[in-house]
């Protein structure tokens, strides 16, 4: 006789609930995340090759359209550095810079919660394990004051309760911490994108694109 999903989860315990609700934070966290990092461009180079060649052209108000149409955190940072055009470098990239840091946030979201889910959910398992044991050990006991044999069926509750726990935890964490590794490799991939576009478009900004 098959068992459902329901009736493993009503015999792993009551260490099941918060499982359950790692399991649902992480699926809301993975679609939030999938939606919007999947609207930031993986190449900013068309983006920048454009802007750079309306700025060469001073064509300002074209560059600003031109950011207001492009979605990502490049383009939010461009447009930021167009109100120091023709000011000093440093003072360019020094706004830049800050504006990289103001933008980081909002790619990471809500991503460190993702991997604590990742590493909480095999402990909430290795937690329900131990207090199924517990239980199991507790029906010993109870059976051995007693006097009274000890069947296998006994034992059974405390012993699903262990193994569905693990079990669950498990299967939590290991697709948690996968998606976590990889939206943290996207983060870090922009990251490195702003950063990298910071010394071109100060130079472009300050009017001088072919200073070293």
């Amino acid at each position: 006789m098959t068992t459902s999903l329901v009736e493993l989860f009503a015999k792993g315990g009551p260490v099941m609930w918060p499982i359950l609700a790692c399991s649902i934070l992480a699926v809301a966290i993975t679609i939030e995340r999938w939606l919007a990092l999947g609207r930031v461009p993986t190449d900013p180079r068309p983006f920048l090759q454009k802007f750079h060649a309306l700025l060469a052209e001073r064509r300002l108000d074209q560059a600003r359209k031109l950011c207001d149409g492009t979605t990502g955190p490049l383009p939010k940072i461009a447009e930021g550095g167009l109100s120091r055009y023709g000011r000093p470098r440093e003072e360019i990239e020094e706004q830049l810079e800050e504006a990289v840091l103001a933008e980081t946030p909002g790619l990471t979201g809500p991503l460190p919660a993702l991997g604590t889910i990742a590493h909480l959910s095999p402990l909430l398992g290795l937690l329900g394990t131990v207090t199924g044991l517990v239980k199991s050990f507790q029906t010993i006991q109870l059976k051995a004051v007693s006097a009274a044999p000890v069947n296998p069926a006994d034992l059974a509750g405390g012993i699903w309760e262990a193994l569905l726990t693990t079990v669950f935890g498990l299967a939590v964490a290991i697709p948690a911490y996968a998606l976590y590794n990889y939206f943290a490799h996207r983060v870090n991939l922009l990251n490195r994108q702003m950063e990298g576009a910071i010394a071109p478009l100060a130079r472009t900004l300050a009017g001088t694109p072919d200073s070293k």
